[in-house]
């Protein structure tokens, strides 16, 4: 009997359910849900760098979406679904009550931004990040050097603090605190207690300090001495995480019910979608996953006894097993990426939804056509004429920093700026200066884990950017000066979870078997053009003298 998974993969802004046949990884069905609340801009402040999102987003796209995608299966592929896994973005976390329901799901936390998920790019705990930072160098242990060093506003402990800090309920009604990646997994299983759910290697071990050389989290007392708050609070989380190829339980009866499966359909542990993402575009050792978004997310595995003792600094975390099993997997990014286009897409929006749409030249049903159309097309049309403006013509150089930098060094309080502007310089040239400023962001990756005695021997590129944008590849392909391999798959991070799944389930023995069935290829390749390569190495020292003075500012 053809057995299928299914990979649920939750973004920043939606969740899809993608349903695999696991003797060759056909892509069956696959469905979106847009999150209702977080679409109309319900508990952000982007102005402070707050992006909360409420459980009910993440509950009804979870149920909707399985639903939906199995509707548009031949008959008998429910019967035959074997295992679900589960990625997120990450550090994505939330506080929970003793039974491990998300505070906001219970009497009088409903609305309040604070007993939700604190989404990965939430920016609110800046100060909590520096004081991590600033006690971990004076500690007799560094609790960061497996995190490149520098721990980040975007990840757990700081977030936990910041909140706890500023919501005294929050803080009393708070048993716990779980990686959304984690609490989806126990939902379906049924098992939400937070004592006992598996947690993510992935998520523990990269954004939450936890390492087998401390003997899992930071020590009692080095939380104590970051805050009284943190008092105990170790003891009601975790010491032991798993990998992505564990199962963590089957589906309970409840789910199965909801869901139309069966109560031994096989729950994996979770882990963040950028990590499954590079196990869907088939990682291998030294070649760079980049996971091309609204952020990036660069993935790199190497075997454990080449990399097992180099430091590397600057970057999000090196955790035994956090992408493959076995495998030294290594996290960078950047903060921003198709955020900035996005950006600036809005700047250029402003007119049409604060001018035409208050017209009364033309009927509302036109206006409205005219604002969708004019919006459609911004970027294709910017992308254009930007591919005709030749290389350091304009003057202009931006920096990616828009929402803080996240590697190398991360420093989320970094502000991104545009130089070089006269009264020639126009929308296509700014945008080009803008897609340069994230490609000029990513070789500084690159070259820092070069330098660190990392070597890169090729890139793979997925995610809506890398499908979408033939002038932001051929950009970052020549900044690079590295020839970059497009994965297949329109899906790659829902695959990937989909190939854990079918390790988690027992189909496969290992992630590099369900890789070689499962997996859908290259679908194209981009390659460097030598007469840019050399304008760009002029351009990039541009770019770094910007970033420096900038940095120097804050």
């Amino acid at each position: 009997m053809t057995k299928y998974t299914i990979g649920l993969d939750y973004g920043s802004d939606s969740v899809r359910s993608l349903i695999v046949n696991t003797e060759n990884g056909k892509e069956l069905a696959s469905v979106v849900f847009e999150y209702p609340r977080w679409k109309d801009g319900k508990y952000c402040n982007a102005l402070n760098n707050q992006f909360r999102q409420h459980p009910k987003d993440y509950l009804e796209g979870l149920e909707y979406t399985i639903v939906e995608a199995l509707k548009q299966c031949p008959e008998g592929v429910a019967e035959n679904v074997v295992g679900i896994s589960v990625d997120t973005t990450g550090s994505t976390p939330v506080a929970v009550d003793e039974k491990g329901t998300p505070l906001a799901l219970t009497p009088g936390f409903e609305e309040n931004p604070n007993a939700m998920f604190v989404l990965w790019k939430d920016h609110t705990a800046v100060k909590e990040a520096v004081q991590i930072n600033e006690l971990a160098k004076k500690w007799d242990v560094d609790f960061t050097k497996f995190e490149g060093g520098i721990y980040s506003s975007e990840w757990f402990w700081a977030k936990l603090l910041h909140v706890i800090r500023e919501d005294a309920g929050v803080y009393r009604a708070a048993y716990s605190w779980v990686e959304h990646c984690d609490w989806i997994s126990a939902v379906l299983t049924g098992d939400t207690n937070p004592k006992t759910l598996k947690r993510s290697r992935c998520a523990a071990g990269h954004k939450a300090m936890w390492h087998e050389a401390f003997g899992g989290l930071p020590a009692e007392e080095f939380l104590v001495e970051l805050d009284p708050l943190l008092s105990g609070l170790k003891d009601r989380l975790y010491k032991e995480t798993f990998t992505c190829d564990v199962a963590a339980g089957k589906l309970s009866a409840e789910w199965a019910e909801k869901l139309g499966l069966s109560t031994d359909v096989v729950i994996g542990v979770g882990a963040f979608d950028a990590h499954l993402g590079a196990v869907g575009a088939e990682i291998e050792p030294y070649y760079l996953s980049k996971v091309m978004g609204t952020s990036t997310c660069d993935m790199l595995i190497a075997p454990m006894e080449e990399v097992g003792d180099k430091f590397i600094n600057g970057i999000c975390g090196q955790v035994d097993g956090s992408i493959i099993p076995g495998m030294m997997g290594l996290e960078a990014g950047q903060s921003a990426f198709g955020d900035i286009y996005a950006w600036f897409k809005r700047l250029l929006e402003w007119p049409l939804k604060n001018i035409l749409a208050e017209s009364e030249l033309i009927d509302e049903a036109t206006k409205q056509k005219l604002i969708e159309e004019t919006s459609y097309k911004i970027i294709a049309k910017l992308s254009i004429e930007a591919e005709k403006i030749p290389i350091a013509e304009s003057g202009i150089v931006a920096l990616d920093w828009m929402n803080g930098r996240r590697t190398p060094d991360a420093n989320q309080a970094l502000k991104g700026a545009i130089t070089g502007l006269n009264l020639g310089s126009d929308a296509p040239r700014i945008f080009r200066a803008l897609v340069e400023a994230t490609a000029f962001g990513s070789k500084a990756i690159n070259d820092r884990f070069i330098a660190e005695g990392v070597r890169i021997d090729g890139v793979i590129a997925l995610g809506g950017v890398a499908k979408k944008s033939k002038l932001v590849m051929q950009i970052i392909a020549d900044v690079l000066d590295m020839p970059i391999k497009v994965a297949r798959s329109e899906q790659a991070c829902a695959l990937g979870t989909a190939m854990a799944a079918a390790v988690a389930s027992g189909v496969y023995s290992n992630i590099a078997e369900a890789q070689k069935n499962m997996g859908s290829g290259i679908e194209m390749e981009y390659h460097p053009i030598p007469e840019n390569v050399e304008k760009y190495k002029m351009l990039y020292e541009d770019y770094k003298n910007l970033g420096s003075f900038i940095e120097n500012q804050v």
